[in-house]
């Protein structure tokens, strides 16, 4: 139990501090609109076809269809209450560094929506290894290059608005350290449960579906290159299905 506890935390951990390396991404190279619009489709390939091509397939080949479907379900609407009840928003800034939208009053609000992404999608990493450790390895993976571009889409309204180099980078680190934190949590649950392990795979397909959708993709086409987006996300289809080949 407790090898598998530390190599869930480390990848887990790793995965959360691809979004700090967004944030540094952001700090460092300062990339335009296009490109955010691009990353942000890709991340949204990457995780809509993860979520089914594996999440769900694995749930399916273990629970039948009624008990994965409903915890997809569970995990979507779980997540769509819990961002309509703590609102949260990544607002936009154009070529000029000009801020457009609606400004979120407080960093503590738009880190608790961070958090609240991030959380599960340690909850995915845990469930996904505690079935089989190369599923964990995939969505771990998955989720890391899913969280660059989310902290670059962090960071970059927070330096833009006046914050230092350093406030903005430090923000899109942290929210990435919760992460290991639902891993760890998931992972004694699992342990102790292990026949929740295939609603646990479902319940993070679900969440990772509703993130994409709700978040992902509606930030990537707030760019204005909606032809970017729309092939990021083509890109992130096809990495998803380059990396499961080599790992698998």
């Amino acid at each position: 139990m407790l090898d598998n506890l530390v190599d869930i935390l480390v990848l887990s951990s790793l995965a959360g501090l691809a979004t700090g390396f967004g944030g540094l991404v952001v700090v460092v190279l300062e990339p335009g609109k296009r490109a955010l619009g691009f990353l942000m489709g890709l991340a949204a390939g990457i995780m809509i076809t993860f979520s089914f091509l594996e999440l769900m397939s694995e749930a399916l080949k273990i629970s039948g269809l009624f008990l994965a479907a409903s915890s997809f379900a569970l995990g979507s609407l779980l997540m769509f209450s819990l961002d309509f009840l703590l609102p949260h928003t990544y607002f936009a800034v154009d070529e000029r560094g000009v801020i457009s939208g609606k400004v979120v009053k407080s960093s503590v609000l738009i880190a608790i929506g961070i958090s609240l992404h991030n959380f599960p999608e340690g909850v995915a990493v845990a469930s996904g290894y505690s079935y089989l450790p190369r599923l964990g390895l995939v969505m771990a993976i998955a989720v890391a290059l899913h969280n660059i571009p989310e902290g670059m889409a962090i960071s970059i309204p927070i330096y833009k608005a006046g914050s230092s180099k350093l406030a903005a980078f430090r923000l899109a680190l942290v929210s990435g350290l919760v992460e290991p934190l639902g891993a760890f949590f998931a992972s004694l649950f699992l342990e102790s449960f292990q026949e929740l392990v295939p609603i646990g795979l479902a319940f993070a397909g679900g969440v990772m579906v509703l993130v994409t959708l709700d978040e992902l993709i509606p930030v990537a086409r707030e760019s204005g290159h909606e032809h970017f987006t729309s092939f990021g996300v083509i890109m992130g289809c096809i990495a998803t299905f380059m990396l499961m080949a080599v790992i698998w």
